[in-house]
């Protein structure tokens, strides 16, 4: 993961593969904040998209993914060093992957929640 350069640029992290998906963390940067200085909701959004994106990858064949649908709710606003997401597959069909993704704050908070939906592409990785 972080051979991508956004996921770099971003500062973006797996720190633990579960046997449903994987946690991915991002500091939480001075650039990333909105006018309110709490995290912009797009880097949050972001994040829930890379973590759901690896958790297919890797509970999958290993086919590259599009992202076709993504749903997020967002509880508390984010503020701290750090944001955590617990993305889990909780369908892997043939074409379609279905993963839920929980967003805690740096003190295991739950901030948001998303469901996300993938569909395996005919591209190379």
């Amino acid at each position: 993961m972080e051979r991508l350069n956004f996921n770099r640029h971003l500062g973006l992290r797996v720190t633990r593969v579960h046997r449903d998906g994987v946690t991915v963390e991002c500091p939480i940067r001075h650039e990333y904040l909105n006018l309110h200085g709490t995290l912009h909701g797009g880097v949050t959004a972001t994040l829930v998209d890379v973590a759901a994106g690896f958790a297919a990858i890797a509970h999958g064949d290993g086919a590259p993914v599009a992202t076709v649908k993504m749903k997020i709710n967002y509880f508390l606003p984010l503020t701290g060093r750090k944001v955590i997401a617990r993305a889990k597959v909780l369908r892997a069909g043939s074409t379609l992957y279905v993963c839920q993704v929980e967003v805690f704050n740096e003190h295991r908070k739950l901030a948001g929640s998303a469901l996300v939906t993938y569909m395996k592409t005919p591209l190379k990785p």
